[in-house]
């Protein structure tokens, strides 16, 4: 096994271990007991490789990720009888991970956790920066906590049964950081397809590497999200509230979401690279127009985290590779909705 890349975020220390093997887990939290917590496609997919854990199966789905099912997950660890020294290990996509996360904050005030993604999404997002949460009723990431997991561990083998839907909905937050954050690998991206990646492999880690340094290059900062971090939101604000409304994808909303933002930046920024944004949105099969009730969608927005008051901020680009948080107030924001949806 190779040594792993380290990672420190405030008080934690985080362990990556990059293409490495599921197999790897016992070696790398040795002499404690693992309890696995995985959803049934990725159960279903890889059986044989929960073999030697103790494993709790979940329902796969945005839909499971509430507080009955940390309940349930709760009443699952006192019957395996998991104590302080339990590490609790999710292997999955965000929903895993944010479930995971937050139930290990939870338990007996808190256990050791590490996280195996299994999407593309996640490998580059959702279980990088300790944000763990559930959803309540229409309210995306409503109720949860930050907390930095003992370690990241990354297996491509896993990748090999994503259906292509989920190729693009990780591609939606790869590009999200180019735009933000990095030029240069938003010139890569124009140049390249989710075909090219999928079949060069060394390609493929690379960019998942470049996105998890940039990722945790962002979050050491600022782990509790007080300044720059909030410049991962861009194309969250609307994203969010047209994931939970309209059952989207997380990519195809934050697609959605990064669009709209665009059209923003346009008009209070003077952007003028929203042809190439929607350009590479195109190529990774990703949406950049949709109907939706600009009302209901406000309901949403009005509980957002990003509110302050009578304002909401909305993160905008000054250009490629530079982006900015401004406040909006939600009665110009609904004209703007109006406007340019």
């Amino acid at each position: 096994m190779r040594l792993p890349h380290t990672f420190r975020v405030a008080q934690s220390e985080i362990r990556f271990y990059a293409d490495a093997n599921l197999k790897y887990l016992q070696r790398v939290m040795p002499g404690r007991r693992l309890i696995l917590i995985t959803d049934q496609h990725v159960y279903e997919s890889h059986q044989p490789l929960f073999s030697k854990f103790d494993t709790i199966v979940l329902r796969s789905g945005e839909a499971y990720k509430i507080q009955a099912t940390i309940d349930s997950l709760v009443e699952r660890l006192i019957k395996l009888e998991a104590d302080r020294k339990t590490v609790l290990v999710g292997v999955g996509g965000g929903v895993i991970t944010d479930l995971v996360g937050y139930l290990a904050g939870i338990y007996m005030r808190g256990l050791d956790f590490g996280l195996v993604p299994t999407t593309l999404l996640s490998m580059v997002d959702a279980s990088i920066g300790g944000k763990n949460g559930i959803d309540v009723g229409a309210f995306k990431n409503l109720v949860g906590t930050i907390r930095q997991p003992n370690f990241l561990l990354h297996d491509y083998r896993l990748l090999q049964t994503l259906p292509d839907r989920e190729w693009s909905n990780g591609f939606a937050e790869i590009i999200k950081h180019a735009a933000i954050g990095d030029a240069k690998m938003f010139d890569e991206l124009m140049r390249m397809r989710i075909g090219d990646y999928r079949k060069k492999s060394t390609k493929l880690k690379a960019l998942v590497l470049r996105n998890v340094h940039y990722k945790f290059k962002v979050v050491g900062k600022d782990p509790h999200e007080l300044g720059d971090r909030k410049l991962l939101n861009f194309g969250h604000t609307l994203g969010h509230g047209l994931e939970i409304q309209y059952e989207l994808s997380h990519g195809e909303a934050i697609s959605l979401g990064m669009m709209f933002a665009a059209r923003l930046s346009a008009h209070f920024l003077k952007f003028d690279k929203e042809a190439d944004l929607k350009t590479v949105l195109d190529r990774y099969e990703l949406p950049t127009a949709a109907t939706f009730s600009v009302s209901k969608v406000l309901r949403s927005m009005r509980l957002d985290k990003k509110r302050n008051q009578d304002s909401i901020d909305f993160v905008l680009l000054a250009r490629i590779g530079k982006a900015m948080r401004k406040p909006i107030s939600l009665t110009l924001l609904e004209q703007l909705l109006r406007k340019h949806v």
